[in-house]
């Protein structure tokens, strides 16, 4: 794994634990979960018991403390063994239990976060639609307050967490008329009436995550649900949930470190010509361009998020990580399949698992040009 000589010692010890963690529980079922396309909810409680779903959380709402890095390294490091498990821990974390730890109230934080940073329940984030991707305007789920409730209607597609999630932190249009400024989120529990979930979707990559549709059908939210001031909790949440870029760069440096970790051990063992493969200098300066462009990708992440933990302005430098770690990603993980030729192609083998995730990173948490038109806007041009 790519390190950085300022880790402190608390940092490289917190590394190195999920790291023989992940070895121990996540790599070697990490194609099995693939293939059955289920994600391993007990994995939750698990790492809720080790504190690591508390990471970057307070302790006086559950966490265990800490701050970017320190959810990078963690994120780094589960992608290592799953893209797919550490994508679905992810939303939980820094997507439904961030919004409520940033936007919630004394009364939700206390109702809600202490369960879900032990792993006891798991929250997703409804924010996507069929026809509501990047241009947020275009938000149909409607809510309308009655009386001492709001009454939801439409549907959220692409869920992650969504076919086993408790509860979920869901964006929806209290003002339609006023664009961006009359939106609004609402902590909706998976057993309120008028709440149905579809069955898990079939994806190209990512098999192990489960994501689905959410419909909401006159469901009746309590007001005292509203996540943050109506019209303007889903403005604050753009605001503060930032740590979702520099944990997707990270996810592309962990998947990328896997990739080229089966690049490495598969053409210095495969033999042709009665040398390995790796004898060839193309293979060999191949390996060097990956290796080289995970270092820099690491580097930019650790970067955005030590910005982010001194509490200074980040957005360039979270979406610079993000734009280059994901895209890196994917470079590495194609050219990981390509060393690894007929084997890696194979349904078992790893090589082609890293191969179908990695290409949704560059989609997720604002797509590769939305990264660009942002950097390109705090540029000034």
């Amino acid at each position: 794994m790519a390190t950085d000589p300022t880790l402190s010692s608390e940092e490289i010890q917190f590394r190195d634990a999920v790291r023989a963690f992940v070895e121990k529980e996540i790599t070697p079922n990490a194609t099995r979960w693939d293939m059955e396309e289920r994600y391993p909810q007990e994995l939750f409680q698990k790492l809720g018991e080790l504190g690591w779903l508390g990471a970057a959380f307070p302790e006086e709402v559950g966490g265990s403390g800490g701050g970017s890095v320190l959810y990078a390294l963690l994120c780094a490091e589960l992608a290592r063994g799953s893209a797919a498990i550490a994508l679905g821990l992810y939303v939980h974390t820094a997507l439904a239990s961030a919004a409520i730890l940033h936007l919630g109230n004394d009364e939700q934080k206390q109702r809600y976060l202490p369960d879900a940073l032990a792993g006891k329940t798991i929250g997703c984030w409804g924010y996507a639609e069929a026809g509501a991707g990047a241009d947020i305007s275009c938000v149909a789920t409607r809510a309308v307050k009655d009386g001492n409730a709001y009454v939801l209607n439409g549907a959220k597609l692409y869920i992650t967490n969504s076919p086993f999630a408790d509860f979920m932190v869901i964006v929806a249009a209290t003002a339609p008329e006023d664009g961006l400024k009359g939106m609004s989120l609402f902590l909706v529990e998976r057993d309120m009436k008028g709440v149905s979930v579809s069955a898990p979707f079939k994806k190209l990559g990512m098999g192990a995550s489960e994501m689905a549709e959410i419909v909401f059908d006159d469901c009746r939210v309590p007001e005292c649900n509203l996540l943050g001031p109506e019209g303007f909790g889903f403005l604050q949440a753009l605001k503060v949930l930032t740590l979702g870029r520099i944990a997707s760069a990270a996810f592309g440096v962990g998947l990328g470190q896997a990739a080229l970790a089966e690049s490495v051990a598969y053409t210095t063992s495969r033999m042709q010509g009665g040398k390995p493969v790796s004898s060839h200098q193309f293979v060999r300066f191949t390996l060097a361009d990956m290796s080289t462009k995970l270092e820099a990708a690491w580097q930019l992440t650790l970067h955005a998020a030590r910005i982010a933990d001194a509490g200074q302005p980040h957005d360039k430098e979270a979406s610079m990580a993000k734009l280059f770690a994901t895209e890196t990603a994917t470079g590495v993980c194609e050219r990981a399949l390509h060393l690894c030729g007929a084997q890696g192609y194979m349904r078992e083998s790893n090589a082609q698992r890293f191969y179908r995730d990695c290409k949704v990173l560059e989609l997720g948490e604002g797509t590769s040009e939305i990264q660009r038109e942002t950097i390109a806007r705090l540029l000034g041009v």
